[in-house]
């Protein structure tokens, strides 16, 4: 079991912060996954033919984090929320990179909802894990890049276990050390709004059609919700 905590300074900065958690067990990341490589192709058809578009940092959903990136001290279009990453990546190149069945299907959840989605290893991830700001002594080693460390920096919002930084910019890089890979058995899929009032049924929905996309793939699949005044949950 592992905990997610929201720390009262974070909450207290964004009080209208909503974490949906999916939590996989047993999940089966090697054998194909249909329902998901068709939600990802249908995806990027629509957005080829200019029938649909993925949410910018025009769009509400996508500004609320560039204001909050701002808020902390990063410039959001330098160091971009993963949702708007994903998203200019689409239209700029017509398709999202496939990575492995668990991680393509949180992208494309991710994008159709302009949600932003991450994911750990369960597995990997070190004692409780706590959203916090950053003291800029912090170590973290980006995903893909497993030989060069970094340091957040002081006021940065971070995801941290024990060990080390598991996300840097709350939600723009994931670390190598919890990355989910076709090996993962058990994963949590964090899907995020500073702003719940105006998109906490965003995120529900968002959370709702991954759960329903894990599910044939999984032996369970359950949904939990931090916020700022429900700021644990254990799953």
């Amino acid at each position: 079991m592992t905990t997610f905590r929201l720390s009262p300074e974070v909450a207290e900065a964004f009080p209208g912060t909503v974490i949906a958690l999916v939590t996989a067990t047993g999940l089966r990341g090697g054998e194909p996954w249909p329902e998901s490589a068709a939600a990802l192709e249908e995806m990027e058809k629509e957005c080829s033919v200019g029938t649909w578009q993925p949410a910018d940092e025009h769009d509400p959903r996508v500004a609320a984090w560039h204001t909050a990136y701002r808020a902390f001290g990063t410039d959001p279009r330098r160091v971009r929320p993963s949702v708007d990453a994903l998203g200019r990546r689409l239209v700029r190149k017509g398709d999202l990179p496939r990575i492995n069945s668990a991680v393509d299907t949180y992208n494309a959840v991710s994008v159709r909802h302009g949600v932003p989605v991450g994911a750990f290893d369960l597995d990997a991830v070190a004692g409780e894990v706590v959203i916090r700001f950053a003291d800029g002594t912090e170590e973290f080693t980006r995903l893909g890049d497993p030989d060069n460390t970094e340091h957040p920096k002081s006021g940065e919002v971070v995801y941290v276990d024990s060990e080390s930084v598991l996300t840097r910019h709350w939600n723009h890089r994931d670390a190598h050390r919890t990355r989910v890979t076709e090996d993962s058995r058990r994963v949590v899929f964090l899907l995020e709004t500073p702003e719940g009032e105006q998109h906490g049924g965003l995120v529900t929905r968002a959370a709702g059609q991954l759960q329903e996309l894990l599910a044939p793939h999984a032996d369970g699949v359950t949904v939990s919700h931090i916020r700022s005044g429900k700021p644990q949950i254990t799953v």
